[in-house]
This record gives structure tokens, sequence and C-alpha cells, in this order.
């Protein structure tokens, strides 16, 4: 269909009628979808319409003004036509009755007329409160409509800064990065962001965590005349739908292409306006807004750098918005903000909300119990995922969420059975027939050969490259993947970012070798999750995605286990000898930004982030300790530490390995403390890593109730920290009576130095004894003691 430029003929003046698309959109009723294919509208506009809308009137509506806003030629006969086709005899008589009362003057003239600024501005407003009240879910609630009460639900999102943004964030390293976050971020009031009336409002957030809810939250409070009281235009633009106007080129023809019927043709570039654009990543020509020099050019592209001459709010995934901001430095009143989720009470409120009664106490328990649902949790479509499975599970087993694949088998299983399958079959049963483990293979094999070029939108033609009969199965994959029509023909998506990535480690799995996986660098965000489905608990339906392929040579899982952790631990050891030297980079605008990416990725970081690659990997795959992984990993210098930037998941992964390891016999290298406030995972980890280790580091007090070290250990180290006298004796000395060795770092300003002398010569440290006081070393209590004396007389 073509874009719309220009209007109806002057005698089409029923389409011109707000009065006659309301009583028609009435009485179709039921049949408005029948009547939207009859005209020719594409069922991803339809799907878009019914999600949108919860009243059948609304989506006729809906449906006929899109219909309107589509076509450039608009005439009585085309509708009157679908119509006869449906036998719908009793609305082409409406047609004719309203068509005559349309040809007199005082009706012509009423619907051609113009509208002025204070005109557009209402009924804007009184658009967006009728339209965008709430929200349609990718997966309904379980006592709710599907659509969400906005106006109930946005105040228990976090907001908070977001200047440190991941530059290279994608995929699962943007959600490793998200919980990261969530142990350091200070949330900030909705009300300082939007009252303001920034030039330059940057969002971002991973999938699915609630930024389309802030938008329309944001269209709401505009329109109720809460926050940007001296903006009088607000228009709401999504890239998916930005994506089927390529050739309109700019501002005015863009409005009126989404806004026709309340825009009339109006010119708003004499007048304040802002614009709300959502989901950057979807952009399909992102690269090229980003890239202006490159030789591709579009003129939806013209119109979106006019848009930078307003003020405007964007938002996206994170790596989208962090590419963005390479363009929009030069805006001094900016503020870039991420969006973290729910918070505690959000959680809470959701479930009680949205789940049965007689299932709250079985959802709390459950994301009690589970790190990985605790930390998830507050990704609002993760949320929405656990709360149905929970609840339509007859017999949830507690692991059902204990690893990372574990979630992301459950919900993708589910979407499948409720959304795609649609029977009351269990999912042994429908997973029993081949055809469906086809399917499954086949949307694998799809997200796979997107996910390792990093794309989200996609044409038929990429996916007929590696689907050959993708074209006389389209309808059937729909569900996990998403139709867009536009001007240059369909386009596709996943709905979900959070299924392609776990289907692209489905077809891994299945389809690749272990040296094939691990040689392809893509796909290192995807190892943790590739080796978690070798799990091999009965309890886990991980057991039905891993036998899809009948033509992929049965290798044993913990030869690829091997094949893998070996890998991962060599380049731990390559890399701690790899180093930074950028001292000839000739662009100092970008050296910082070097710095800090490359840091990351070199010499120590870059061995911590495999070391920290395998732990989790050998918790997602659950596996024990053989004779060949003992052999790999006593090559290995074990440290576990304990700080402000480890996540509750990765804890788990630390306790999970440290159990299997001290239990074979072995000796942990190092443990170190640098945190005095501790999760229950944090203090488990400390007790069975005390049981068995070489080395001991504080860099604060440690203590907590009903436990004191045992085992002896060869060296403590403990830095320079300004305690008490009573926290000192009461956190270090259980230590110091079982190590042989003692590095002692005191604050200058501890005034009980000689408590500590007469503390450590009662526990007799026998083999090495290191002390610095005062910028002084002291290889003995002999010479501290002397040092003591002398500064007393």
């Amino acid at each position: 269909m073509a874009q719309n430029s220009t209007y109806p003929k002057k005698h089409e003046n029923i389409f011109y009628s707000q009065e006659f698309k309301l009583n028609f959109s009435e009485s179709v009723g039921v049949d408005w979808i029948t009547l939207g294919r009859r005209l020719n509208i594409g069922d991803n506009y339809l799907e878009i319409i019914d999600q949108d809308n919860s009243k059948t009137m609304d989506k006729a509506y809906s449906m006929l003004t899109t219909w309107m806003r589509m076509n450039d030629n608009l005439t009585l006969e085309d509708l009157k036509t679908a119509l006869r086709n449906m036998r719908r005899v009793d609305l082409l008589r409406k047609i004719d009755e309203f068509g005559e009362t349309s040809k007199s003057p005082v009706s012509s003239t009423k619907f051609s007329a113009k509208k002025d600024i204070s005109e557009i501005s209402t009924a804007l407003k009184r658009f967006y409160l009728t339209n965008y009240g709430k929200i349609c879910e990718v997966q309904p609630p379980l006592k709710l409509p599907a659509n969400v009460d906005l106006m109930h639900k946005f105040v228990d999102l976090c907001i908070v800064d977001a200047v440190n943004t991941q530059t290279d964030a994608v995929f699962s390293i943007e959600r490793e990065d998200f919980l990261k976050s969530q142990l350091r971020y200070t949330p900030i009031p909705y009300s300082e962001i939007f009252m303001k009336e920034k030039s330059v409002t940057l969002i971002s957030g991973i999938a699915g965590i609630g930024k389309t809810w802030l938008l329309r939250k944001c269209l709401l409070d505009w329109s109720n005349g809460l926050i940007w009281e001296n903006v009088k235009l607000v228009f709401y633009l999504e890239c998916r739908r930005l994506n089927l106007c390529q050739n309109v080129s700019n501002i005015n023809e863009l409005v009126n292409f989404f806004y026709k019927e309340i825009i009339n043709d109006f010119d708003i570039s004499i007048h304040p306006a802002l614009f709300i654009i959502d989901g950057l990543d979807e952009f399909k020509y992102l690269n090229e807004l980003i890239n202006p020099s490159l030789t591709c050019y579009y003129p939806i592209l013209n119109a979106l750098t006019e848009i930078q001459k307003y003020k405007y709010v964007l938002a996206g995934r994170v790596y989208a918005i962090d590419k963005y901001q390479s363009i929009s430095t030069e805006y001094c009143d900016q503020i870039n903000i991420q969006i973290m989720g729910f918070n505690e009470s959000g959680i809470n409120n959701y479930i009680e909300n949205n789940v049965l009664a007689e299932k709250i106490d079985v959802v709390k328990s459950t994301l009690k119990e589970s790190a990985i649902a605790k930390s998830m949790s507050s990704v609002p479509f993760y949320l929405s995922s656990m709360c149905k499975i929970i609840s339509n599970s007859k017999n949830l087993y507690k692991n059902s969420f204990l690893t990372m694949t574990d979630l992301y088998a459950n919900i993708f299983l589910y979407f499948l059975q409720k959304h795609i399958i649609k029977n009351n079959e269990l999912i042994y049963q429908f997973m029993e027939n081949k055809s469906n483990k086809k399917y499954i293979l086949n949307i694998c094999k799809i997200a796979y050969q997107l996910f390792i070029e990093n794309r989200v939108i996609f044409s038929k033609e990429d996916i007929q490259t590696f689907i050959i009969d993708f074209d006389k199965n389209e309808e059937n994959f729909f569900g996990f993947i998403e139709r867009i029509e536009t001007n240059l023909g369909y386009l596709y998506q996943f709905a979900h970012l959070t299924i392609m990535e776990f289907c692209a480690s489905v077809y891994a799995y299945n389809c690749l070798s272990s040296e094939e996986i691990v040689a392809n660098k893509k796909l290192e965000s995807c190892l943790s999750m590739i080796c978690g489905l070798t799990n091999k608990n009965e309890n886990s339906l991980l057991k039905f995605l891993v036998n899809l392929n009948p033509l992929k040579e049965t290798c044993e899982e913990s030869l690829f286990l091997y094949f893998m952790f070996d890998r991962l631990l060599k380049l731990s050891r390559q890399s701690q000898n790899i180093r930074l030297n950028i001292k000839d980079y000739q662009f100092r605008k970008y050296r910082l930004f070097i710095e800090k990416v490359m840091k990351r990725w070199c010499g120590p970081e870059l061995k911590t982030y495999y070391f920290n690659l395998f732990i989790e990997c050998f918790y997602e795959s659950q596996s024990s300790f053989t004779d060949k992984i003992k052999l790999i990993v006593d090559e290995q210098k074990w440290k576990i530490s304990i700080d402000d930037g480890k996540t509750s998941y990765k804890t788990s992964c630390e306790n999970y390995f440290v159990n299997h390891y001290i239990k074979s016999g072995r000796m942990l290298w190092e443990l170190y403390v640098g945190k005095n406030i501790l999760s229950d995972e944090e203090k488990k980890l400390i007790i069975q890593c005390s049981t068995n280790v070489r080395n001991v580091r504080f860099h604060c007090p440690i203590k907590f109730e009903g436990w004191k070290p045992k085992d002896k250990f060869e060296e403590l180290s403990i830095k320079r920290y300004l305690i008490t006298k009573k926290d000192f004796e009461e956190s270090f000395l259980p230590w110091i009576n079982l190590c042989e060795g003692l590095d002692l770092e005191l604050h200058d300003d501890i005034n009980f130095i000689e408590d500590i002398c007469e503390w450590i010569r009662c526990l007799n440290v026998k083999v090495s004894l290191w002390i610095k006081y005062r910028e002084k070393y002291f290889r003995n209590l002999d010479e501290l003691k002397n040092f003591i004396t002398q500064k007393k007389v």
C-alpha cells in the first residue's frame, strides 16, 4: 500500500466525518478483522490493532483509520466492494444514508476546516488518554485482561543514571551488566527527570525491562497536564512502525502519516513540539542514521535528523542507545537514564495483582529460593513469564529455575505450548511429535544465523537462505517471529530477543561440534547456556531440547564439556600475558574510550573474564568433577573474591564450583573478602572456602552470627582499615588464630596497637609475620614494640 501524502477527493467528504467513523465502527462489530483483510491491510497491522485495543469498536475504528491513512486515493466504492464481498448489506445502506447527509454545505465545511494549535493539542491528549491508558503484555496476566493499567503499574519501575552504560553490550553481555548494575544503582525519582524539559532524554534498558511502559506513562502524564507544560505537541513514534515509511522525508509528512486524523495537514514546524521515539534497536536503518557518511540513503533518515532540532525522548536497548550517543554529544541539556525494571515493592505488587490467590505463596516461595529467579524477577517480561509458569505447573520442582538455562527453557517451552501449539497437551506429549521437533529446530536455525550476524530485523530472502520452504509455511512461524509490512515488502523480527538468544544456543548445541562452537567468537556469550543444555537432571525440561537433530553424531557429554572447559581455562592462562599499549594512538578524542574498552578485554581483566565464564559454564551444566576435569582445574590457581561488584548469580555459580572443588580434596589458592554486609549466599561461600584454602585476604572486617573459622591456612593478609578494638577482636582474631603467616597493614589512627601486639604474641604465629604501621614495616613483635615505646617517649 502506498503512503499517504494527499487527502481523499472532495466529494468523498464522508471520510472526514468523525460521526460516520464512530457509527460505522460500532456497526462492523466482530467482522472488523475480516473487513481489514478485504481492504488489503496486512496481518501484522491487524495484530497490532488487536493488541493495542481492548474493545471491539475501538479495534474497528483503528482498522478503518489505518486504511484511510495508508491510501492515497480513497473511494467509497473500495469500501463498498469489500462490504459486498462480505455480504454486509446493512453497512452498505448505512454508507448511502450517511452519504446523503454529508452532501450539505455545512457538513462539508465542518470537516475540511483546518484546526489551530490548541485544537490539535487537545485532540492529541484525548487520543493518548483513550489509546495508551493500557498496554498489552507479551503474555497476558493470569487473572486480569491482557491490557495492563499503566497508571497503576509504572510507579514501581526503577530509573537510574546511565552515564556508565556498557559500550559493547549485546545479548547476554547486556544481561550480565544489568545484573551487576542492580547491586549499585540509586533510583532517580520520576518527577526529577520528566518535570524538567530536557532537550534530549536517552532511555536505555535490556529487552522487556519496561521502556515502553515508561514512555506511555509520559504520554498520559503530558495529556493530564502533569509534565512538559510548555510543550504544545507531543508525538509518539515506534521504530518498528517507522520502518514502514522509508520514503517519508520530513517531519510534517511523518506526523501526517501517523496522525492524519488529528493533524489534518497542519504545519508543526513553527510550534514547540516534543517527539518520543520508542525501540531504536528495532530501527532497520540504525547504522545509516549513526553513520551519515555511508553511501546508502533513505528519506526517513532525513526526517529523523530533522527531529533532532526539536526536544525528543529516545528509548532502546543499551547497545543501540550507546551507539546513538556518538551523534548526540553536542547537547549540553541532555540526560541519559537506564530502566532497571521493578523494585522489590513492584515485584510484590505485580504478584498480588496478577497471580491467582491460591498460587501467590507458591510464586513468592519459588522466587525466594532461586537466585536466578530472584535476580531476573525485576524484569517485567521474566516476572510475567515465571508467574504464569509457576501458577500453571501442577508439580513444579524447586530446580525449575535453578540455572539461567533452566529459566530460558521454561519460558521457551511455555511460549511454544500456549502461544504456538495452543492445545492442552503436556510438554512431553507434544515433544514426542517429530514435526514439532523439526519446527523448533527451524526456529532455532533462523535465530542462530541472525544472532551471529547481530541482526534484529531481517527479510524473507534472508530466512529462505537457510529455511528453503519458509515461503510455504510462513504463517506457522508467527508467534516466535513477527511480520512487519513496509513499502518494500515484509520484514521480520523475533517477538522477544530473549527467545532469540536462547534459540541460537539450542541450535548451536544440536547442530555444531564443540570445536565449531569455541571457534566462533560470536557464540562466546552463549557458552554458559550451551553448556547448560548438557544438564542431565531428570526434573528439568532441558531434556526435550537436546535431541532435535537426528543427523548430528552422538558425542559423550563429558567429552563435550571437557573440551569446552579446557578451552576456557587455556584462554584464561594465555590472556594474562596480554598487555595494553596505545601510546601512539593519534585520536585523543577517543583515547579514554579505547583505554576503557581495551582494559576490559586485556591482561588481568580478560583472565578474570574467562575464569568467571568457566565457573558459570560449570554451574549451568550442573557438572561434577570427573577425572578429566580434575586434570585441567589443577593447572589453575583458584581465587574466590567476595566484593560489591559480584552479582548473586555469580555467587551461586561460585558456591556450586567451590563445593565440588573442595569435596574433591583440592585446596583453593585464595579467598578475598572486600565487603562486610553479606548475603546468605556469600556467607555460605566464605564458610565453604575457609575449610580448605591457602591464603585469606581481608580489606574490611567480617563477622556473622553462629560461625567462626575452624580450619588452619597458610597466610592471612589484612589491609589498612580503620576499625575499633571490639571489631578487630571479633572479626580478625578468629582468623589470626588459624593462620601460619600474617601480613598485617594497620591504619595510622588505630589506638590499640599494644593490644594487637599482645593478641598476636598469645596466638603465636609460627611461620612469618609482617606488620606495617605508620609507614614503617616490622618483621617481628619486638621491632613493633620498640617503635611503640619510642613514640611514647
